[in-house]
């Protein structure tokens, strides 16, 4: 039994469907010809049994002709009528058959009948020529003249089975002849509606061993409809698409990254060169321009650092999640990155308003989007401007008044590696904003900057609210 599974599944899905298309249809049509064939058995045999009993032609005058022919007191033969077999049966069981038929074969059943035992009886015996015959045995009074001259005797009618046998085998040849050809049509129409049911799934083999074979993420199955298989071919196309776009991203990401690279480290090395010959040669570079030069190998190696984090931020999928969700104060995360942006803009005045909120992100994910947004605005602000700061509401505003980002720009802030033309002589990698775009993102909220009234930009982030932490934690 274990085998044939087994060798099922070795089998291609057309063939595994198309046989069990046509096992059902067996299975429904053995069904249906079973059910037919006893249906007109018993219906037969109920046609038979009835004709039996309610014989017309046996009467009384029958039988009392019948019976003067057996004592040799009649004259002439009186045949069965039609198909009928008719024998008188005494009490000792002796029969008395209507000519030209033989008598049949009696029972005990039919000798109860005769010596007044039983009304009647239905059965079945074997014949002399060793068919069957269907026999109804009943009692019948014949009234003569005179008194006590009744008499009561046993008659029997038969026919032979072969009546009911002979229809049901042609019957049976006809049915299961009708069954095979019902089955091998099954077959047939299994096999031809997978083919057709199984067509696009053969085209999505053939994409996706292209794919395999030639890395071709191009490639597209043509879907129509709205059934299962449409639905697949619609996510095949889906998902060959998001791979795609996901390479190119992944291909420009170590573009963009190799050209940003390149200008730090040209300059480091630049700088590396002139101090080495320096000591190669003895020729002793001036104290100023020494401490120039390291300062700017020192710039140089803190902006490569800067970079290569951003980069193993960005190398993350959009869907991972940098760290586990916490609670946490976006009021305290704001006033830690305040502290920060001070330092690094001493000569700025930077107001806060700070009203307390909670939402549910990474701490350190969302501290270092909150830090460059800040280095962002103290970036583009001009000497001694003025940077606002406010939180209301779970809604961060960042404003500016440095020269602002043309409306032409705005749609490129968060791309990667995108920076402003004006801003290229300044320090950064143009990966600030993306972080800040992806971190807030993944926290359930959404970023933005427009220009703001007056000249320079504002930055707003908005971020769902947290249940407050109990105190102690």
């Amino acid at each position: 039994m274990t085998g044939l599974p087994r060798r099922l599944r070795a089998l291609p899905l057309r063939s595994r469907l198309a046989l069990l298309v046509a096992a059902a249809v067996a299975l429904a049509v053995a069904a249906v010809a079973a059910a037919c064939w006893f249906v007109t058995r018993e219906q037969l045999e109920h046609q038979l049994d009835e004709s039996l009993r309610n014989s017309t032609a046996i009467d009384n005058a029958y039988v009392q002709n019948l019976l003067n022919a057996c004592a040799g007191t009649a004259a002439g033969q009186h045949a069965a009528p039609g198909s009928f077999r008719v024998q008188i049966i005494a009490t000792t069981g002796e029969p008395c058959p209507a000519p030209p038929k033989e008598a049949f074969p009696t029972t005990a059943a039919d000798i109860a009948v005769a010596g007044g035992q039983r009304e009647s009886v239905l059965h079945t015996v074997k014949d002399t020529d060793g068919g069957e015959l269907r026999v109804s045995t009943k009692q019948i009074r014949l009234n003569r003249p005179g008194p006590g001259a009744d008499t009561t005797l046993a008659v029997s009618v038969a026919r032979p089975m072969s009546e009911v046998t002979d229809p049901l085998s042609s019957l049976a040849w006809v049915l299961f002849l009708v069954a095979g050809i019902g089955v091998v049509g099954a077959g047939a129409a299994g096999l031809w509606v997978a083919r057709t049911g199984l067509r696009p799934v053969d085209e999505l083999t053939r994409a996706v061993e292209h794919v395999a074979r030639t890395e071709d993420l191009t490639v597209r199955i043509p879907a129509e409809g709205d059934d299962e298989i449409a639905r697949l071919s619609r996510s095949f196309n889906s998902m060959a698409g998001s791979l795609a776009t996901s390479r190119d991203r992944q291909a420009q990401l170590i573009a963009d990254a190799g050209h940003e690279l390149r200008t730090p480290l040209t300059s480091l090395r630049t700088n590396i060169e002139l101090l080495a010959r320096s000591d190669e040669t003895g020729r002793a570079i001036p104290p100023d321009d020494r401490k120039a030069l390291m300062a700017s190998v020192k710039a140089q190696m803190t902006e490569l650092a800067a970079l290569i984090g951003d980069l193993q931020e960005l190398s993350r999928p959009d869907a991972a999640q940098p760290g586990p969700l916490q609670v946490v104060a976006l009021h305290e995360i704001t006033r830690n990155a305040l502290q920060r942006a001070r330092l690094r803009g001493p000569e700025l005045t930077i107001t806060a308003e700070l009203a307390p909120w909670y939402v549910r992100a990474e701490p350190a994910a969302l501290e270092r989007a909150v830090v460059n947004v800040l280095d962002n605005a103290v970036k583009f602000s001009p000497a001694r401007g003025t940077i606002d700061v406010v939180l209301h509401r779970g809604e961060l505003t960042v404003r500016d008044h440095g020269p602002g980002i043309p409306a032409a720009e705005l749609p490129h802030v968060f791309d990667r590696f995108w920076r402003s033309p004006s801003a290229r002589q300044l320090p950064g990698s143009g990966l600030g904003l993306s972080i800040v775009a992806r971190t807030v993102q993944q926290a359930g909220g959404e970023v933005a900057l427009t220009p703001a009234d007056g000249g320079g930009t504002v930055a707003v982030i908005r971020l769902p609210g947290a249940p407050q932490p109990p105190p102690g934690r």
